[in-house]
């Protein structure tokens, strides 16, 4: 299994002092955690594009060419880049780009995103939500293939056999397609073959179990190979269960409750935070032990080849941070490959 991490480069107040750091110690700070996931030997950091005043990061593709030259073998994906309303030729471009920048570690994580603000921003008409990405998404997926395309659609002007350029050191260029709670979604992925990045936020985990059989029996029916699947949960590790608990309960209700007020959500307990704690809950939030557990627990229900964990929900102190992806490193991911019988990825060549 490949072990990773990803982040929408919080920028919130800060819990004790009521002040966020400046927007460039953020991404000075985001660039550290990429180094030292790099460094520890964790396989993959992805980053999700967002156009809000909470999150730093509005082009991922910007933020893992700066993560790409000071790291060595860590997969640089998105987490998410929000198709739908972006265009996919420059998508692939930036992405192609990043991927010459890295020596062949991109990868591009398509998503519809799961806030709202880039439709307006760019001028996309919401209604057309799952039209914009199935038809963006068969673009990019026809430049990846080939570097000159003839295409034409609704939502973009016509390509007549323009070619499109850098192309990658990766053919083809790796593309995951991220899920939330649509059926529909997980199918597509795999009548396509993609791989497929399940979020888990809440809930029991097994009640997405059904997600990964669909995106499964999709790629059977349409007779390709099984493909890669990845969890992407909601999590952190300190020494101790109630040292983690203590360390992320204040910040990810505060974060949680902003968005919970945004779309009508009432307020998450810490009651109701703790039981997401657990085995059975959706966030791996404890000590290493409790997190291997729970990976393990998981991995018996999904069978998934990639565990991607965001531990910086609200913002949490730099330092924590870097010590939750320390521990992460050194002691959960060495103990879940041992029990997988895994290997970190290799380095790429180049």
């Amino acid at each position: 299994m490949e072990i990773g991490l990803y982040t929408f480069g919080e920028l919130t107040p800060d819990r004790r002092t009521g002040e966020a750091v400046s927007a460039r110690q953020r991404i000075a700070d985001l660039i550290e955690e990429i180094e030292l996931a790099d460094r520890l030997g964790l396989d993959v950091f992805g980053v999700g594009e967002h156009h809000r005043p909470d999150f730093i990061v509005s082009s991922p593709a910007v933020v893992l060419a700066a993560g790409a030259a000071r790291t060595r073998r860590i997969r640089l994906t998105s987490a998410v880049n929000v198709i739908s309303s972006d265009d996919p030729v420059r998508v692939f471009q930036q992405f192609a780009l990043l991927d010459l920048i890295s020596g062949g570690r991109a990868e591009i994580m398509a998503g519809r995103g799961s806030f709202i603000e880039s439709f307006p921003l760019f001028g996309y008409d919401l209604e057309r939500y799952d039209e914009l990405f199935a038809e963006k998404l068969e673009l990019l997926l026809r430049v990846r293939e080939s570097v000159h395309v003839t295409w034409s659609g609704r939502h973009r002007p016509p390509l007549a056999g323009q070619g499109v350029w850098p192309r990658p050191v990766q053919d083809p260029l790796p593309v995951w397609i991220a899920v939330g709670g649509n059926p529909e979604s997980a199918a597509r992925a795999g009548a396509l073959g993609l791989p497929m990045a399940l979020a888990i936020i809440g809930g029991l985990p097994e009640r997405f179990a059904p997600f990964a059989e669909i995106h499964r029996e999709a790629a059977r029916a349409a007779g390709r190979p099984r493909p890669a699947l990845s969890i992407n949960s909601h999590g952190f590790v300190a020494d101790t269960r109630e040292e983690a608990i203590a360390e992320a309960l204040p910040p990810f209700l505060l974060m949680m409750d902003r968005i919970g007020r945004e779309r009508g959500w009432g307020p998450q307990s810490p009651e109701a935070f703790r039981a997401q704690a657990a085995l059975r809950g959706a966030n791996f939030i404890g000590s290493p032990d409790d997190v291997v557990a729970k990976i393990l627990f998981q991995h018996r229900i999904f069978g998934h080849d990639r565990f991607l964990m965001q531990m910086t929900i609200g913002s949490i102190p730099h330092d924590k941070v870097m010590r939750s992806i320390e521990l992460y490193a050194t002691k959960v991911a060495p103990a879940v490959r041992a029990a997988l019988g895994a290997r970190p990825a290799e380095t790429p060549a180049g």
